[in-house]
């Protein structure tokens, strides 16, 4: 990856983990179904509860509320960002294709086409400790999802 490249990823990454998109659990009314899931990462003690709303086969919204360290707070904003308005299936073959990335170890270059901002991201699967950082709000929603097709 170049160095512009990988500036630009790092700025979207410091962009999401200030801005945090989705950021605050809201309260569902209305229609669609709820899912909801808690993730820790025991490791470094990042932590999320995600909420995710499905309506008419698609995610109508995604709120999260969390702590932890800029990667896994910047993941979750990007996540929110892309997943919102897709088909849950749509979105649960996204989850599978960024986790595929992050499990990669580098070699695997992520598709800026598929995953958008999330392609920022891909540096990180070079380092194991902070994979499951990137991961954890990804699993969350995954699980979300899961939680409201019941």
């Amino acid at each position: 990856m170049t160095n512009s490249l990988e500036q630009l990823y790092q700025q979207i990454i410091l962009d999401h983990a200030r801005a945090r998109h989705g950021a605050g659990l809201q309260e569902h009314r209305g229609e669609g179904v709820v899912g909801e899931s808690h993730q820790l990462n025991p490791v470094c003690g990042d932590e999320i509860t995600l909420r995710a709303v499905v309506r008419n086969g698609g995610v109508h919204s995604v709120s999260w509320e969390g702590a932890g360290c800029a990667i896994s707070m910047a993941s979750a904003s990007v996540l929110t960002d892309l997943s919102v308005g897709l088909p849950r299936d749509e979105v649960i073959e996204l989850v599978d294709n960024f986790r595929d990335v992050m499990r990669s170890r580098g070699r695997l270059e992520a598709d800026e086409e598929v995953l958008g901002d999330a392609a920022a991201f891909s540096g990180v699967s070079r380092y194991p400790a902070r994979v499951k950082c990137a991961m954890l709000a990804w699993v969350a929603l995954e699980e979300s999802l899961l939680a409201a097709n019941h």
